[in-house]
């Protein structure tokens, strides 16, 4: 089977390819979600099911959610996506500690 009759068969069949740029974008915005998402996520199910205190003590486990990416970069087959994922989550989490060092020193410095 050729691959312009894969086209025809599936609309997205060039996606299933490792098209080189769908690994790229997917990897980038799913380590911007995976840095806002699921350390707020974490908390709110902690505050949910235990008193402030210990949800606060708690909330460190977070960072054992690391090794998802961690053993992606270890397979060879998601290693692209999990390189690209780290990127968006170096890239969310320098922008928001430099906005959020930003608006700190403007509030107090007015």
């Amino acid at each position: 089977m050729r691959h312009d009759e894969v086209e025809q068969d599936s609309p997205l069949g060039w996606w299933h390819h490792s098209h080189p740029t769908f690994a790229g974008i997917t990897g980038f915005f799913a380590g911007m979600l995976f840095v806002t998402a699921v350390p707020g996520a974490f908390i709110g199910v902690l505050r949910l099911l235990f008193s402030y205190e210990t949800a606060s003590n708690l909330f460190p486990l977070v960072l054992i959610a690391l090794a998802v990416p961690i053993t992606m970069l270890v397979k060879r087959k998601t290693r692209r996506f999990a390189q690209f994922m780290f990127v968006g989550m170096l890239v969310t989490a320098l922008a928001t500690l430099g906005v959020a060092s930003l608006v700190l020193y403007f509030m107090v410095d007015a």
